[in-house]
């Protein structure tokens, strides 16, 4: 009876599953879904009738390819500004410390976004996540951490949650109110945490945030900073994520580990043990080229302990005015496999269910199963490591966002 067909069913196809420990693939496979999610999935000649009785819409994709929509699990997306000068500045020779300590960086960006209004800056975060979402980006991560005051920290955070009345786009919000210290506390980190942890209950109240989020540096907050903000979040309930390891080894990933974190990020410096602990633990190491090209940093992550020890690796734009400017998760991905030797089956784990292990919402992204998110992307490529070969091209055919086609 026509109620109980598949409303989209796509054939011709091969399949990206992520159903096993690499990509789960379904050559000459047949996908389907039914409202906002995925119905059935497997070879087509597994299909128990001809395609025209099962579904209400047939896709013939004649030989494309097809992944999880990509998840981009770290950006910065929502801020004010641009950092060009800076850029310049580098460029002759500065380092990103030397113009941090100079009131530059970061602080730079928090002028910028304290003095934009709501307004604008949704404007400009819309035209970022379109970008992402051209490339086959059905989930993204927004981090707030540009306000550094309770009012400006939560603009962005609104902001971020409005791009999804705008988009047809699943965001996630990660709370970095502890990015650095701002001019206000100069040489008080102790007392800007201290007014962080305090509005810690109010924020989980209004539910701008689905994680907290820190910077463990030398440049910004200690390790005794960071896990008294951990212990006050994690009491409240929030998941917890850590820039860490990016400058040095202060230990951060270990910490993030100790307190259950769903991810650490950069991790350009981490130690073995930190590595060993986020294995116990399951934490994600977020990995970002991005960051690492823009700034000419030498210090690589360690990929090869992450593979011995187990740890999920995902892969991200860290998209941000000062440190990476990119909106190409693709081409994060190729740095990700040139600058970090991760091969190209990392790369698409990395941006597909490893980036929702990341954010949390693994049981309902990140792999093409029965039950989860219709999020699709269909490509035009002849295999799967096309997506971390290429480099300023773009083979998206389709793109599928819980059910509906939004690029075509």
């Amino acid at each position: 009876m026509e109620q109980d067909m598949w409303d989209s069913l796509w054939i011709n196809c091969h399949l990206c599953t992520l159903q096993d420990d690499g990509l789960g693939i379904i050559k000459d496979g047949a996908i389907a879904c039914q409202g906002e999610k995925i119905i059935w999935v497997g070879p087509f000649s597994e299909l128990k009738a001809s395609p025209e009785k099962l579904a209400k819409e047939i896709y013939d994709l004649n030989g494309s390819w097809i992944t999880p929509g990509l998840i981009d699990c770290h950006t910065h997306i929502v801020h004010g500004g641009d950092r060009i000068e800076e850029f310049n500045l580098r460029l002759e020779g500065a380092s990103y410390e030397e113009i941090a300590r100079a009131g530059g960086g970061i602080r730079s960006t928090v002028k910028a976004t304290r003095e934009a209004s709501e307004a604008e800056l949704l404007a400009a975060a819309l035209k970022r996540a379109t970008a992402l979402q051209s490339e086959g980006v059905t989930v993204i991560e927004v981090k707030s951490g540009y306000g550094l005051n309770w009012e400006n920290e939560c603009k962005q955070l609104k902001v971020a949650r409005e791009i999804e009345n705008h988009l047809p786009i699943k965001v996630q919000t990660s709370y970095l109110a502890a990015h650095t210290i701002p001019e206000e506390f100069h040489g008080n980190g102790d007392g800007y945490i201290d007014s962080v942890i305090e509005k810690l209950s109010e924020l989980k109240e209004l539910g701008l945030a689905d994680a907290i989020d820190g910077f463990c540096e030398g440049i910004a907050f200690n390790p005794e900073q960071i896990e008294k903000l951990f212990k006050s979040a994690q009491k409240l309930g929030f998941n917890l994520k850590l820039h860490a390891d990016q400058l040095s080894d202060l230990g951060g990933a270990g910490l993030a580990a100790r307190y259950g974190a769903l991810s650490a990020d950069h991790l350009e410096y981490s130690s073995e043990q930190s590595v060993k602990a986020m294995a116990q633990a399951g934490s994600v190491a977020v990995i970002l080229p991005g960051a690492f090209y823009f700034l000419k940093e030498t210090q690589v992550p360690p990929i090869a302990a992450f593979r011995e020890h187990g740890v999920p690796m995902a892969v991200a734009t860290d998209m941000n005015p000062g440190s990476s400017p990119c909106c190409s998760l693709l081409m994060s991905m190729n740095m990700a496999c040139t600058l970090f030797r991760m091969t190209p089956t990392e790369a698409l784990r990395g941006v597909t269910l490893n980036a929702a292990k990341a954010l949390g919402i693994s049981d309902t992204h990140g792999s093409l199963e029965v039950g989860k998110s219709a999020d699709l992307a269909i490509w035009d490529i002849s295999s799967p490591a096309a997506l971390s070969y290429y480099i300023g091209y773009n083979p998206l055919q389709q793109l599928v966002q819980a059910g509906k086609t939004i690029v075509q």
